[in-house]
């Protein structure tokens, strides 16, 4: 068995079921599992796809990605959605991390990723949505010639599926190997998190380079036989007719997306009564807008998880979310977690410590990367780097990321990989950066840093020598010129100092 069955199942219980609706186009459960297996026939004869392979996507929310990730489970082979939020040096880094053979590029994209040819021979790079005059084979026309077997035979769940790149504290990426297994598995906890059936209209609005956007409602509710309603990307205006038109009944909604959908005309007053229940994560909640969803029926579902836990861990469900506000709820059905001290030892009921998650749908590894995963995975304990607590009920209680991280909107954001850039710059002598508090992104990065006597740098000078080598999303949105940045007697940059000189 491999996730790939779910669809064709449900095609033979439900022929006359929508699968997936995107943008006036329908696709039946039928129709889905054709191009599925369509899109297996052209990756294994004629692109030459074996198990182990690794292809790579780069465009918005489109249901070519979707057949592809399951194309990708009937061969076995390793699919790679790459954020089209980052720059194109670290759209590179992965594409040779990651050793792709194939890369299908969306036209947004197109110029871009010409520039990578010379450095990536052994990658074939596939035209989709538009294919100009690339001159790359185009995957329309590889679709219609596809013929032959549409499958390995003996693929099961303990193939790897997924490889999601997430930020790195080092300064480069990490890329998280989740095998069909961790789908599997996070597909059944999230039934349990939402109630989830096949009578669902669910929402995706969220990126599906993300796990968030991928498997929190996604994938999972194609496993339940339910309808996906898919946007290209966050488009306040159309999530509202969604929901409204569609009668949408599960959607993510972070709370980044809460001051343009409210300013959206209407938005206050639509009928929202379809919608059984709103997820939402990636940072805390106000208290704010718990109350905004509660105060009109609406169960707000808080999720914890990493893109390393496929992402679901710990959460609450629509009988319990109004009941334990400001928590993060209980463990995940196949889920263990664990708050620990310092020492490794079970912290006592109200102590804060580290969460600790297990189960089978925590990562396998981190690709080529055998250092990072003996640091994060211990006897099958995922350790977050995150602080929390359990009360004498077994709820959760979120208390704080790791200090470095930066969560702005729903991204995390590393400064060891924007410190490392910015000093790549001729006349940045030394750089720190911390979070500072943002009314609508929740935090974003700053940027202290120290340069030449004589140099007269300023801050739209480096931010146009960082365009093309960070994504806009991580680029400072503020800089601190000073003469040196406050060290400890070891040296060390003290980030206290640096932070309380951000938010001063």
């Amino acid at each position: 068995m491999n996730i790939s069955d779910w669809i064709e199942k449900w095609a033979v219980a439900t022929p006359d079921k929508i699968a997936l609706r995107f943008e006036g186009q329908e696709f039946s459960y039928p129709e889905f599992n054709e191009q599925i297996k369509t899109g297996a026939r052209m990756l294994l004869n004629e692109l030459g796809v074996k198990p182990g392979d690794r292809i790579t996507y780069l465009g918005q929310n489109h249901p070519q990605l979707l057949v592809l990730v399951f194309a990708c489970a009937r061969l076995g082979a390793i699919i790679a959605p790459l954020n089209w939020r980052l720059a194109p040096k670290e759209h590179l880094y992965m594409l040779k991390d990651s050793g792709a053979s194939i890369l299908f590029v969306d036209e947004a994209y197109h110029d871009q990723c010409k520039g990578f040819e010379n450095e990536l021979t052994d990658c074939r790079f596939i035209a989709v949505q538009g294919s100009g005059d690339t001159g790359w084979e185009e995957l329309g026309g590889l679709m219609q010639t596809a013929e032959g077997d549409d499958a390995y035979p003996d693929i099961d769940l303990d193939a790897a599926l997924l490889l999601m790149y997430t930020s790195g504290t080092t300064g480069f990426p990490k890329g998280a190997v989740l095998k069909q297994e961790a789908v599997q598995y996070n597909a059944f906890n999230s039934q349990l998190l939402h109630d989830m059936s096949s009578e669902d209209i669910i929402l995706t609005f969220l990126p599906l380079f993300h796990v968030g956007g991928l498997n929190n409602q996604t994938t999972a509710g194609f496993y339940a036989g339910a309808t996906i309603i898919l946007h290209p990307a966050f488009n306040p205006e159309q999530v509202l007719e969604s929901i409204v038109r569609e009668k949408s009944t599960l959607t993510i909604i972070l709370p980044a997306h809460m001051a343009p959908l409210r300013a959206v005309p209407d938005w206050e007053q639509a009928d929202f009564s379809s919608l059984r229940s709103v997820l939402t994560g990636s940072t805390s909640i106000a208290d704010d807008m718990t109350r905004y969803w509660h105060d009109r029926g609406i169960p707000l579902l808080q999720m914890y998880g990493a893109t390393e836990t496929c992402p679901i861990a710990i959460h609450h469900t629509m009988a319990n979310a109004m009941a334990t506000e400001g928590t993060i709820g209980f463990p995940a059905m196949h889920c263990e977690i664990r708050i620990v001290d310092a020492q490794g030892k079970d912290c006592a009921v109200g102590e804060a410590g580290e969460i600790l998650v297990r189960g089978p749908s925590v990562m396998s590894c981190y690709w080529n990367n055998e250092e990072a995963t003996k640091n994060s995975l211990v006897d099958g304990w995922f350790y977050t780097s995150d602080i929390g607590s359990v009360d004498e009920n077994g709820c959760y209680h979120f208390a704080d990321r790791k200090k470095e991280v930066i969560i702005s909107g729903s991204e995390n954001i590393y400064p060891a990989e924007i410190e490392n850039v910015l000093l790549d710059h001729p006349d940045i002598l030394e750089a720190s950066v911390v979070g500072r508090k943002h009314p609508r992104w929740g935090d974003v990065p700053v940027a202290v840093v120290s340069t030449g006597k004589d140099c007269s740098l300023e801050k739209e000078d480096i931010l146009d020598w960082l365009v093309d080598k960070l994504g806009k999303y991580k680029q400072p949105h503020d800089f601190l010129f000073v003469e040196a940045l406050p060290r400890n007697a070891m040296g060390k940059v003290v980030k206290d100092s640096v932070r309380d000189m951000v938010n001063d």
